[in-house]
């Protein structure tokens, strides 16, 4: 049996695939990763379901994933399907269409929903990977686009971690309408994130902390945005230290720019545009959260994350 494995990772917001031949130390080597912009948890915070256009782009990225395990003999994935599924009415219409594409690559084959606490402590395990021992305790924050993990741990493992129910796609269609935001709005973006959080800040022991990592699209973005990249690139981008003031400014100025303006940034997803200032209240609120309880001083961006962990979970 080959030791080529794929993981896939279907959030409110995106889609991405890892392939990764597993190494004789237990270690990934990278073959292929790719994301795209699906938006499957369209609506579902309003509604309750998914919509079917949502299923359907998420149908044609995952068709076109299968193509790539099959041309590059994969031999096992796991795929798992987060926030927006775990809220959604209509989700057996989903996993009969992941079903159904998986097996085309891996007879039988499934996509799984996966518990905040197990996507938290996935999360964790692909951050914190490359990080020295030493810089620990880590609090790792996966920001998605409908719910946000914190999760706090050392070299030995997890020690706490909860899920709370705010994202990027979900504080943006609930409170940010304009174009920009109004003041009023701002403020009433930061309180729900404020309410949504609060029970990740007794659960989770973030005073101990010394590293905070952040990983996932909003954060990524937020430090290309913070290194003035002219485009997105991840090398530059994993494992860099931004100081907390530095996060602060780019969170700020994300929030106060309007559509055309964030569109016209080089580091820029097309898909991020219209929710990656929700995303700045949230890691903004952190930030000051972060600062206050531990005295952290700056965030470390890292580009690996749970798709690192659910790939090191077959491994």
């Amino acid at each position: 049996m080959s030791d080529r494995i794929a993981a896939v990772d279907c959030g409110t917001n995106s889609i991405r695939l890892l392939i990764a031949d597993v190494r004789s130390d237990g270690r990934l080597a990278d073959v292929h990763r790719e994301m795209r912009i699906v938006r499957l948890g369209q609506g579902v915070d309003a509604t309750g379901a998914l919509h079917p256009d949502a299923i359907e782009r998420t149908r044609a990225a995952l068709a076109d994933y299968v193509d790539i395990m099959r041309e590059t003999g994969v031999a096992r994935v796991r795929m798992v399907a987060t926030s927006a599924t775990r809220d959604a009415a209509n989700r057996a219409d989903f996993f009969a269409m992941a079903r159904a594409e998986l097996g085309r690559a891996v007879p039988g084959a499934e996509a799984e929903v996966i518990s905040g606490d197990e996507e938290a402590r996935l999360s964790f395990t692909g951050a914190v990977g490359e990080l020295s021992g030493s810089a620990g305790p880590f609090v790792v924050v996966d920001l998605g686009g409908g719910s946000t993990e914190l999760v706090f741990g050392d070299a030995n493992g997890v020690e706490a971690a909860f899920s709370a129910d705010i994202g990027c796609v979900r504080i943006t269609e609930r409170c940010l309408h304009d174009d920009p935001p109004t003041r009023e709005q701002i403020a009433e973006a930061r309180q729900f994130a404020a309410e949504r959080l609060a029970e990740a800040f007794v659960r989770v022991p973030v005073s101990r902390a010394h590293t905070w990592v952040g990983v996932a699209g909003t954060m990524t973005t937020l430090a290309a945005v913070a290194l003035d990249l002219p485009e997105y690139d991840p090398a530059r981008i994993h494992l860099t230290a931004l100081p907390l003031d530095r996060v602060r400014a780019a969170c700020d100025r994300l929030i106060a720019m309007t559509h055309d303006e964030r569109a016209a940034l080089g580091p820029m997803h097309p898909g991020r545009v219209d929710v990656i200032g929700g995303g700045a209240v949230i890691t903004e609120l952190l930030a000051e959260e972060l600062s206050r309880r531990a005295g952290i001083t700056e965030l470390i961006v890292s580009e690996h994350d749970i798709l690192d962990g659910i790939a090191l979970s077959i491994a």
